[in-house]
């Protein structure tokens, strides 16, 4: 009979390999071999090894359609990518795998050419597909975590999570005790939980990340049992001085400036609110005298809104949402709406004046930076607060968790390993299953971070998700659309739109060459059933079938593909980065990002002090709790994978490897640009630059 020449690489992730037998059956037009060993003297499945080994089928099973590889029980192990050499020179046929197959099992892989479900014309192929994804649909489900949410992944803790999508030992070791209740957390800050880590030996850094030395020295003073006030601004800068970076230094020098306040809406946290004022909220009664200050003579509110230089930024969703209870003690939020001005030319943006409330009236005053500096200060604070909850419940937890966690799970139940459209789209969905069920766990969970030291607490997150799922749309997950909506096309100095757009047209460029090679008519994507299967489970599980959402359940053009896969691409990457990276920068100093507000907000003018001040920020404990979790949440993984970096390769043919590397080749050029661009800012914006955005959501 005719031999076969077997070529097995097996995966270099740690825990990777396996002492135990290993055999493969091929599997073919005329049927399927029994197991053949692949057991030779002196050659180990060690991990990153590659050994060659020759099987003589004992039939002939006619053209190579599958190989199914076995392994015994034991240990764990990841063949990387099979390859199988047929007999009489025929090409060598490569088996991509990238899972774990651990324990007694099989695993069956297809040769790893990228195929859509109407170019499988043989049954076996036709059968393969149909049982791998009916497995994976068992294994991953959906379920209601709270009603008016997306829904997520039906798991209750990360110890039950299939291990192909936990994170790796290497990637965050520590994060899933840190982000518990702080105070039993540092005696077991070394165990992840899904796999023991070696006993910890002098000198040894690998399971000791640097958070825990923050947290045992606020611990040692006393800070996380502390539920009072804040002595001084002083006290609070001595606290948090273990943690300093560049742009937290920056923030603590300019906070109560102008300038950087308004900065912030552009280039901060949350640089997705502020709109374009075309005319001024019948509820925010803004006059001229009040901003002549400002605008200087010769102008007028009217005169600067028919030029386009009025911008609002409205958060009005917090009207009505609860609010929490933080050791004993009701805690405050409001809805303020803030009016800013672009100075003509390249003049900073800056505030004109700040309501407090959706309702004007003689208890709603109007602030205004011509106001003594307590008040004004306190009004800014207060918006930095709804920018908080805003933050925290809308872009980050809701936008740029639930919604890609929707996107990773109906990749994984709907398109099947071969599918080009899983192969391009598995790197961006790298441990955002993991991440999310920890944050279920361990952050937005009854008695956790967000319950015990944020303002609107677990009730208002929730109520803030319902609120927004109602108004969620298609065109604010699209970068250019949305920029136009708001109208920000041309305010200068907006460099999360201008790095954001350019990482979106390299995707948008590469997509759109990878869905050329696949799909050669609009009518190839209207005949791709599971294509199919996948847009509309996200718009039925994710967005709850609202068809305000604009979100398509169908797709039926290339074009619409296009939009659709960068899209899914951008959110789960760089919009992911740019509202989480900088939340350490931006949030260690408190004051410029206060969690909750202990007094009721203003309701006159000429009252605010210093005094008052202190005492309306959070306490202690509630300070110390929050900027440790966004130290965490600040983190990407230990074996980080840079946007457009695929050391899996999915792809085997020659035509995607080569757009793959112009991607490469682009993504680095914008890199440049922005560090160039970087060089010449007193506060540089990093968080789009390609190299430090990760492919996935992943903390």
């Amino acid at each position: 009979m005719a031999k076969f020449r077997v070529r097995v690489s097996t995966g270099e992730a740690l825990g990777a390999g396996t002492w135990d037998k290993m055999s493969v059956s091929i599997v073919g037009t005329r049927g399927e071999t029994p197991p053949l060993p692949l057991d030779h003297l002196g050659k180990e499945f060690n991990a990153g090894a590659e050994e060659d080994f020759e099987v003589t089928p004992p039939q002939d099973v006619g053209r190579v359609l599958l190989v199914r590889v076995h392994k015994a029980p034991l240990a764990r192990s990841r063949p990387l990518a099979p390859s199988l050499t047929p007999p009489h020179g025929a090409a060598p046929l490569c088996f991509p795998c990238y899972q774990w197959l651990e324990g007694e099992g099989s695993l069956l892989l297809r040769e790893g050419t990228a195929k859509i479900s109407w170019e499988d014309h043989h049954p076996t192929l036709q059968q393969q597909r149909r049982e791998e994804l009916q497995a994976r649909r068992e294994a991953y489900r959906w379920k209601t975590y709270i009603p008016g949410w997306p829904r997520c992944l039906n798991e209750e803790t990360v110890k039950n999570l299939n291990r192909n999508i936990k994170y790796s030992p290497l990637s965050c070791p520590w994060v899933s005790d840190a982000l518990g209740p702080l105070p039993s957390a540092l005696p077991t800050i070394r165990n992840m939980g899904h796999m023991p880590p070696p006993p910890p030996q002098p000198g040894q850094g690998l399971y000791s990340p640097p958070i825990p030395t923050g947290l045992a020295k606020l611990k040692l003073k006393g800070l996380l049992d502390r539920k009072g006030l804040w002595k001084s601004l002083k006290e609070m800068r001595r606290v948090f001085n273990f943690r300093k970076t560049p742009a937290v230094e920056y923030v603590f020098e300019h906070w109560q400036e102008d300038a950087f306040f308004a900065y912030q809406f552009l280039n901060g946290l949350n640089p997705v609110l502020i709109r374009r004022c075309h005319y001024l909220p019948k509820n925010f009664p803004v006059t001229d005298a009040m901003v002549a200050p400002v605008l200087g003579p010769g102008t007028s509110l009217q005169a600067e809104l028919e030029k386009g230089s009025l911008f609002l930024v409205d958060y009005g969703l917090l009207a009505g949402v609860r609010t929490n209870v933080i050791n004993g003690r009701p805690q405050f939020s409001t809805a303020p709406m803030t009016l800013l001005y672009q100075r003509p030319g390249h003049g900073p943006l800056l505030p004109l004046a700040i309501q407090l409330s959706q309702t004007p009236g003689p208890n709603s005053p109007i602030f205004l930076p011509s106001d003594d500096k307590w008040d004004w200060l306190l009004a800014k604070t207060w918006v930095r607060n709804a920018e908080f909850s805003i933050h925290e419940a809308l872009t980050h937890l809701l936008q740029a968790h639930l919604v890609p966690e929707v996107f990773a799970l109906a990749t994984l139940r709907q398109l099947p390993h071969c599918h080009p459209l899983f192969k391009l789209l598995i790197p961006h969905t790298r441990y955002t299953l993991h991440i999310n069920t920890l944050a279920r766990e361990l952050l937005i969970a009854p008695g956790q971070v967000v319950d015990r030291s944020t303002g609107l607490g677990i009730g208002g997150f929730s109520e803030l998700i319902q609120k927004n799922m109602e108004q969620l749309n298609y065109s604010t997950l699209c970068l250019p659309d949305d920029i136009r909506a708001r109208g920000v096309e041309d305010i200068p100095d907006y460099y999360y739109r201008d790095d954001g757009m350019q990482i979106w047209g390299a995707v948008e460029h590469f997509v759109s060459e990878m869905i050329d090679i696949y799909y050669p008519s609009d009518e190839s994507v209207r005949d791709d059933s599971e294509l199919q299967a996948w847009v509309w489970e996200i718009f039925s599980e994710g967005f709850l079938g609202r068809e305000s959402s604009g979100l398509p359940s169908t797709l039926g053009t290339r074009e619409a593909l296009v939009q659709y896969i960068t899209m899914v691409i951008f959110n789960c990457s760089a919009k992911h980065s740019a509202v989480s990276a900088g939340q350490y920068d931006f949030g260690a100093w408190m004051p410029n990002l206060p969690p909750t507000m202990q007094l009721p907000p203003p309701t006159s003018k000429g009252q605010a002090r210093l005094e008052g001040f202190l005492a309306t920020l959070p306490p202690v404990n509630a300070t110390c709790d929050v900027v440790t979790a966004l130290w965490l949440l600040s983190k990407e993984p230990g074996d980080r994978r840079p946007l457009g970096t695929y050391p899996d390769e999915h792809f085997i043919e020659e035509a995607p490897r080569r757009r793959i590397d112009a991607f490469q080749s682009r993504l680095a050029e914008i890199s440049r640009d922005i560090q160039e661009r970087n060089r010449g800012l007193a506060l540089p914006y990093p968080y789009l630059d390609p190299p430090l955005i990760e492919n996935s959501v992943s903390i």
